[in-house]
């Protein structure tokens, strides 16, 4: 098993805690490596017949003695760790094809922020009854009185949009000045280590400065050639680097659903940081987020919650040339549920405008739409479109 994912989003304490009988080897430590690389698969297989492979990026090499270990002894089980995928994925994909399961971590979800210890279970939200369970959607039919759980989802919410969801930050006995400085030291460390690893870099200043600038960008439509401006860079730098903060946790590329013959929609990405709190404070930003700000912070909730749970769900966006927009399209086999989302807490008739007429567009049934917001009432915008509050949707 590969577990990938962000640096600091718990895949070492995850393994360690789960599988306390694993063996646990760093390959940090520039000394150790070497002996590790030099075992034959006989030795693998006498001294660690499991175990637990930190940093396997740091030596891509040692994917082949695995694969040769697993091939004459099919019962050795390893468990291979990694923040940033570019140095071991190519050589997983080549040599471990057949042998491997990929698992992604993401920061906390909001179910799992309202736990308080591994043994809490991590009830699935709405969003994943509806989607995984095909089950009715009552869930738009109201808030009932006795429900606690929302108001819980909300502060969680809240919370969230100011700090984000890393796990080291989940602790509530943390003063927000404390959560400020954990955040400033993550970004410190990302550069100084997945990027150092991802790239190679001499100057890190042009990538900094890409970085922020893409940070202003997040709920936008990307344009490679304005980030480049912007950031002083070619416009060939500017996707390597996008590329980078990609594959290593750091932004969702959106993609534009252009299937059919309509030949006015956008072909162009739109970019969302993955966690708020690293967004905004890469741009110095406390207080509350801006709309784009806002936007973003939910589609990642929504992106990791699906991307846990596995379900079979491909991810657009959809823009018209005339300015007409889906923040967020769910694709099923079934069909489609297009998303809104407002930061407003007041929802109108008109939030809902584009979310109408879209099955002269798609290739297939609308499902069910929906405009989220902060509004905490659920109610009817038009037949087959319906508000409801995102802590109701999310939690």
């Amino acid at each position: 098993m590969v577990l990938t994912g962000a640096r600091q989003t718990g895949k070492t304490t995850l393994v360690r805690s789960s599988l306390a009988d694993y063996a646990y080897l760093s390959l940090e430590d520039p000394l150790m490596r070497p002996d590790f690389l030099a075992l034959p698969a006989t030795q693998w297989q006498q001294q660690y017949p499991v175990a637990i492979l930190d940093e396997i990026q740091k030596a891509p090499p040692l994917v082949e003695s695995i694969k040769a270990v697993y091939d004459l002894y099919p019962d050795t089980r390893y468990i291979l760790l990694g923040s940033s995928q570019i140095l071991s994925m190519e050589k997983i994909r080549e040599s471990l094809a057949g042998r491997v399961s990929l698992v992604e971590l993401y920061p906390l979800t909001f179910a799992e922020m309202l736990t308080t210890s591994w043994d809490d279970p991590v009830a699935d939200s709405r969003l994943i009854q509806w989607l995984g369970n095909g089950a009715p959607v009552d869930f738009l039919r109201g808030i009932p009185r006795q429900e606690t759980r929302y108001a819980q989802v909300c502060r969680v919410l809240e919370t969230y949009l100011q700090f984000g969801a890393m796990p080291a930050l989940a602790d509530e006995t943390l003063a927000a000045a404390d959560k400020y400085e954990w955040l400033s030291n993550y970004i410190r460390t990302y550069l100084q280590r997945d990027v150092r690893d991802l790239a190679n870099l001499r100057d890190l200043e042009p990538f900094v400065r890409a970085q922020k600038t893409l940070s202003s960008m997040t709920g936008n439509l990307l344009n490679f050639a304005s980030l480049a401006n912007q950031a002083g860079i070619t416009a060939k730098t500017a996707k390597r680097f996008v590329t980078y903060l990609e594959i290593s946790y750091q932004i969702i590329l959106l993609q534009p659903w252009f299937r059919n013959s309509y030949k006015r929609l956008s072909k162009a990405p739109k970019v969302h940081f993955i966690d708020p709190g690293i967004q905004r404070t890469l741009l110095g930003r406390q207080g509350l987020p801006s709309g784009s700000e806002f936007e973003s912070a939910v589609i990642a909730e929504i992106y990791k919650q699906i991307q846990n749970s596995r379900l079979p769900v491909t991810f657009y966006h959809l823009r018209t040339a005339d300015g007409r927009e889906v923040d967020l399209l769910l694709e099923m086999e079934a069909g489609f549920i297009p998303l809104e989302i407002k930061m407003t807490d007041r929802v109108v008739a008109s939030d809902a405008r584009h979310l109408r007429q879209l099955s002269g567009i798609l290739d297939k049934p609308v499902l069910h739409s929906l405009v989220l917001s902060n509004d905490g009432r659920i109610q009817a915008l038009d037949k087959g479109i319906t508000a409801v509050p995102i802590a109701w949707f999310l939690g």
